[in-house]
């Protein structure tokens, strides 16, 4: 895991193989930053957001390495982006199977923040979403 401090509003890390252990600590991260950008009430729907992106990750991307950016927006909302080396970009599924483990991790992201979305790069893609204070 390595870190790269821009700015005071921004963020990236780098994960050479995301895992439990990386999940762990990214939570960590994502809380104290939104302490230190006093968006503390954000904290618990944006760790909840990152774990679902990275498992994702972590369950569909051959190799497991990203990068995650988080970034201050004004200090009324933060953005935070997994950007992997798959060209799958995800989309929300319909699934009659409402109380199955897997496919609802779109539909959460949708529920939760304030905008989201996937978009292809040239090494991969970015999922990206945006929690805003109330």
């Amino acid at each position: 895991m390595t870190c790269d401090i821009e700015t005071l509003d921004f963020y990236r890390l780098h994960l050479p193989a995301v895992g439990e252990h990386s999940l762990r600590h990214v939570r960590r991260i994502v809380r104290a930053h939104l302490h230190h950008w006093e968006l503390p009430e954000l904290s618990d729907a944006a760790e909840l957001c990152v774990t679902e992106l990275l498992s994702n990750v972590l369950r569909h991307v051959p190799d497991p390495t990203c990068t995650v950016t988080f970034r201050c927006l004004g200090g009324e909302a933060v953005r935070i982006e997994v950007h992997d080396s798959s060209p799958d970009v995800p989309y929300i599924r319909v699934t009659g199977d409402l109380l199955g483990e897997n496919g609802h991790g779109l539909v959460l992201l949708a529920a939760v923040t304030d905008l989201w979305d996937a978009e292809p790069t040239a090494t991969g893609k970015k999922v990206w979403f945006e929690l805003k204070r109330s």
